[in-house]
């Protein structure tokens, strides 16, 4: 039997979208009088995911070449020391002030499932028996990536990804769940570069790799993979119910840069060429769009600009 718990990363754009404009005066003047809490993720003593950490993918469905080089290479620029600032590394070194230190990832195995072996409608105990096909290891994450045909359940109602622990041959391992929300939900998997379906209808952002769907998988891959990393077994860093935590990405949504407020990812940066919205330098060239991460030794929601 396998153990699960979700992480739901679904942006809830009717919280999101529904504070009043008019409302956010109000609500800066009182902050000056009445001095806010900060948050705080409780350590709950179990083990973090630390040290060489390896991510194992499976590809569910059709992903162009392209598609799939967008997301390795994110993964890729996790640990590069090479690439500019704001960088992807520095981003992620975030979770290395979490108890056991930095997380060093690195891509492993890859399997393509291309024939939609279990269907083009999805369930969570199906996603686990996927992520079962990357192998299992102690220190490892198999995540589960599905293409924009393919239906999950709750995708797009509850979620735009999840991560929870399954069983296999070698013990409890981590897996994490992203779906393609392009041609299904752009509007609550993929803003901000796409509409939101509440609120202020105002432009989207311009894609920093040119494709919604998998630049909005990146926002989402982020957040379970830092959520994976700092509470892999339902037993890490997280505030609120253990079924519906908020964790170290997922405390912070809809923050991306400073100015952030609820609808505006904030100051983000924009390429003077493309007119692309971006906060974070990757390896081979790319840029990416990152959300804030909760700094456990300021108690706040981190940006990289």
């Amino acid at each position: 039997m396998a153990s699960v718990f979700h992480l739901v990363i679904f942006t809830s754009l009717l919280a999101l979208f529904s504070l009043p404009v008019p409302a956010l005066a109000t609500t800066r003047k009182l902050a000056a009088l009445v001095q806010e809490q900060p948050l705080v993720l409780k350590y709950h003593n179990g083990p973090l995911l630390k040290g060489n950490t390896a991510v194992n993918i499976v590809w569910y469905g059709k992903f162009s070449p392209i598609q799939r080089s967008i997301i390795v290479d994110f993964l890729g620029s996790l640990n590069s020391i090479k690439t500019p600032a704001p960088s992807v590394s520095t981003w992620w070194q975030t979770t290395g002030r979490y108890r056991g230190g930095p997380c060093t990832v690195v891509v492993g195995k890859q399997v393509l499932e291309e024939n939609y072996s279990l269907g083009k409608l999805l369930k969570t105990t199906q996603i686990i028996t996927l992520a079962s096909k990357a192998g299992h290891g102690k220190n490892a994450i198999n995540l589960v990536f599905t293409s924009a045909d393919v239906a999950m359940d709750g995708f797009c109602t509850s979620k735009c990804g999840t991560h929870g622990s399954g069983q296999g041959k070698m013990g409890e391992f981590a897996y994490a769940w992203v779906g393609n929300s392009v041609t299904q939900c752009p509007g609550q998997c993929s803003w901000p570069f796409h509409q939101p379906i509440y609120g202020p209808q105002g432009p989207p952002l311009v894609a920093p790799n040119g494709d919604v769907g998998i630049d909005g998988m990146i926002i989402n891959l982020a957040t379970v993979l830092a959520g994976a990393v700092t509470n892999p077994f339902n037993s890490g860093y997280f505030q609120g119910p253990a079924n519906a935590p908020l964790e170290a990405v997922s405390a912070c949504t809809g923050i991306f840069a400073q100015g952030s407020y609820p609808g505006n990812p904030g100051e983000v940066l924009v390429d003077k060429t493309t007119g692309a919205s971006y906060n974070a330098f990757g390896i081979n060239g790319r840029k990416y769009l990152l959300p804030a991460m909760w700094d456990p030794n300021t108690s706040t929601c981190k940006t990289l600009v």
